[in-house]
């Protein structure tokens, strides 16, 4: 070490005495005085210095009190060069008292930490956590998988709190009965279009209210969300009735007697059958219904146009299609002249990857 950084004779003397025989006081002392020595120069040290000190205190701290601990966490949670394996040891305490103030503050610890963390620790280790000036999503996927009532709302309030697709629907449906965090999950500004309609097609009427009151400028669109996540809401799985099952029975008999083309599907498009149009256009484009039907239901109009691009079908179909889709949805009318150049662009090669994209997002959620 500089001689700006290096322990005093005495300090190493001190250091080696308490070590080998010192009492527990004799310790908490030694490590006041060493983290002293750390804060004072943490700007100057270097690697390998600093790793002399993570030793250190590592040692120093066997055997100590609580308070002693936790006044550590505390000094050592806002030092960006903090002894790594300490501030995991601290981190890791079961001790909210110890934990607490590394698991909010300190910038020394990555997300394997604090994911390993939220895996394993209390509910108060997850709360500690939730407060962090920065959270990615694959932390809050956890906090979001695992906390109580009390977590939760204090993660979705955190404005440095990122979320996934999977951490968004997982929320929706803890949301359900919960007008706040419904409120709040819904006014994140991240949020998938397609999962705020989600959230909209369960919300309560104050819900609804409250969204609408916190952004008078975009009240028009409320109404408009929720006319379509009530079309979203319809062919949810749960919605299934029996004249939907019908409709799939149809065209899985006009698929399997090979009577099943892109005439018959601009047919069901024009006639407002979206069950019939959504299963046949699955079928010629070899995909699962929920597959399909999750493409259909995109607010724009791309899935619908690698479907219909993969089943080599026409504009003319294509246009049919985008026209039920906005009749169904009362949403405004899709720009078809851009669709159109769109879709003539567009190779069946790309359309063929972006399908397989959708299908590995289907497989992959329910094994997350």
């Amino acid at each position: 070490m500089s001689s700006k950084s290096a322990p005093s004779e005495s300090l190493l003397d001190e250091l080696q005495t308490t070590l080998a025989h010192g009492t527990v006081a004799r310790r908490v002392e030694t490590l006041r005085r060493v983290t002293d020595l750390f804060i004072n120069g943490a700007v100057d040290y270097s690697d390998q210095q600093i790793g002399l000190f993570d030793d250190v205190f590592q040692c120093l701290m066997e055997h100590i009190e609580t308070s002693a601990k936790a006044l550590l966490a505390n000094r050592l949670a806002l030092i960006d060069t903090a002894p790594p394996h300490t501030i995991r040891a601290l981190a890791f305490d079961d001790l909210i008292e110890v934990a607490a103030p590394v698991l909010s503050r300190s910038e020394r610890l990555d997300d394997d930490a604090l994911i390993e963390t939220a895996r394993n620790k209390s509910q108060a280790h997850l709360m500690a956590i939730s407060t962090r000036r920065v959270l990615s999503g694959a932390v809050t996927d956890v906090l979001v998988l695992r906390g109580n009532d009390e977590v939760i709302h204090s993660t979705v309030n955190n404005p440095g709190a990122e979320f996934s697709e999977r951490g968004f629907t997982r929320l929706i449906d803890r949301a359900e009965g919960d007008d706040n965090l419904a409120t709040c999950v819904a006014m994140r500004p991240t949020i998938p279009r397609h999962l705020y309609l989600k959230l909209l097609a369960k919300a309560s009427v104050t819900v609804r209210e409250r969204l609408q009151a916190a952004n008078p400028h975009q009240a028009g669109e409320v109404p408009t969300a929720v006319r379509e996540a009530t079309w979203l809401a319809r062919s949810a799985p749960s919605a299934i009735t029996r004249e939907t099952a019908i409709a799939h029975a149809l065209v899985k008999s006009l698929y399997e007697d090979g009577r099943l083309d892109e005439f018959q599907v601009a047919a069901f498009a024009e006639a407002g059958k979206f069950d019939e149009a959504n299963a046949a256009i699955a079928a010629l484009a070899k995909v699962s219904l929920s597959v399909a039907e999750n493409m259909m239901l995109e607010t724009r109009a791309e899935g619908v146009m690698i479907l219909a691009k993969v089943s080599g079908m026409s504009w003319s179909t294509v246009k049919a299609i985008i026209n039920m889709r906005d009749d169904l949805s009362r949403m405004e009318p899709t720009d078809l002249q851009a669709c159109k150049d769109t879709y003539e662009r567009l190779r069946p090669s790309t359309a063929q990857q972006v399908l397989r994209f959708h299908r590995m997002q289907q497989i992959a959620a329910p094994a997350a």
